[in-house]
């Protein structure tokens, strides 16, 4: 599967597949009965998907212990309805750092989405990488994301790798499998970090409210083990600049391991980054923050460096890239802020 950085309550799920248990059908747990149905799909997979209630029984919610009785229905549904695979090709230019015959590594802007899905069918990186790139190769179970072997959020800016063959495809999804990847983040955050580095290693999860939000499971009772390494890079008294090295690679990670630690993403709007969470509130001071969010109106967070093993070389190489203006312009605001107030 490919690796995340990127739901709605139950009656906005969508009905992916239905399956009729046969009248002499044995006693036998659902995730070994769903595992042989479902391509591509591993079994802790399913066991999420129950407990998250994606998967019912005669429309009811279950266990992972469950086991299926003759006439059983059962339905697997997801909070995006069943993808269209078909991939319109759009001449929307590319940000590419480097390219060789295996792989590329594009720098995403902020606003663009990586694939095609629910709401975003158009606009995204794989529209732009279809139209400049033929017979790129998929992931099996990722049908429809050509190339892709990571994403980063839609409003997260910085740099991704592409494979453009079969060998890059394989040998990076198991770098990122096996954690082996370097990538380093750098994001403006509310208020600065004590102490100024350390190592989150929190579970993440969906949240049990809203499916679209991740959540930190401190006591380990639920979600993925999650690893962050920050330390600062600049303070600026209210928010500070922090960098992250990702050891796994999580759905919302740093967002929600920031979140955690009680330095929100500035300007995060899905974890409580575009409130005033540090300062006064002196008009002066509040009307100073509305404005830093005009100038960077997304969350303040940029993946600037991305390193791994060569496929074809099998030589390390490493790439860099510079904060994009808004990002910059912002810590300008601040600094200039903190020096004279």
């Amino acid at each position: 599967m490919i690796q995340d950085e990127d739901n709605e309550p139950d009656d906005d799920l969508f009905e992916h597949h239905r399956i009729l248990a046969d009248p002499g059908q044995s006693l036998i747990r659902i995730d070994k009965f769903l595992i042989d149905r479902l391509p591509n799909v591993t079994r802790t997979k399913i066991q999420v998907g129950i407990h998250e209630g994606f998967v019912k029984v005669n429309d009811k919610n279950i266990k992972p212990n469950y086991k299926i009785h003759p006439n059983d229905v059962i339905t697997v549904s997801l909070p995006e309805p069943p993808r269209d695979t078909d991939i319109n090709p759009e001449n929307i230019p590319l940000n590419i750092v480097y390219e060789d015959n295996h792989l590329l590594v594009v720098n995403k802007p902020a606003g663009m989405v990586v694939h095609p899905a629910y709401q975003n069918w158009s606009g995204t990186l794989v529209n732009a990488l279809t139209y400049h790139f033929q017979n790129l190769p998929e992931m099996k179970g990722n049908e429809g994301r050509p190339g892709l072997v990571h994403r980063i959020d839609k409003d997260t800016s910085g740099l991704l790798v592409i494979a453009k063959t079969e060998l890059a495809m394989t040998s990076l999804a198991k770098q990122f499998f096996d954690h082996s990847i370097e990538r380093t983040y750098q994001a403006i955050v509310w208020g600065v970090p004590e102490p100024n580095e350390g190592t989150i290693n929190v579970n993440v999860g969906r949240s049990l409210k809203d499916r679209r939000v991740t959540v930190a499971f401190p006591k380990g009772d639920f979600g993925r083990t999650a690893i962050t390494h920050f330390k600062l890079v600049k303070d600026f008294r209210y928010v500070s600049l922090i960098e992250c090295q990702l050891e796994t690679g999580r759905t919302h990670q740093i967002r929600a391991h920031m979140k955690y630690l009680g330095h929100p993403i500035f300007n995060d709007e899905m974890y409580g980054g575009n409130q005033l969470v540090k300062g006064t509130m002196f008009t002066k001071y509040k009307q100073f923050v509305d404005n830093c969010f005009k100038i960077i109106p997304r969350q303040a967070l940029h993946a600037k460096t991305l390193g791994f093993i060569h496929p074809a070389s099998q030589k390390y190489i490493q790439f860099d890239s510079d904060l994009p203006h808004d990002f910059k312009e912002a810590m300008e605001k601040w600094e200039h802020y903190v020096k004279y107030n």
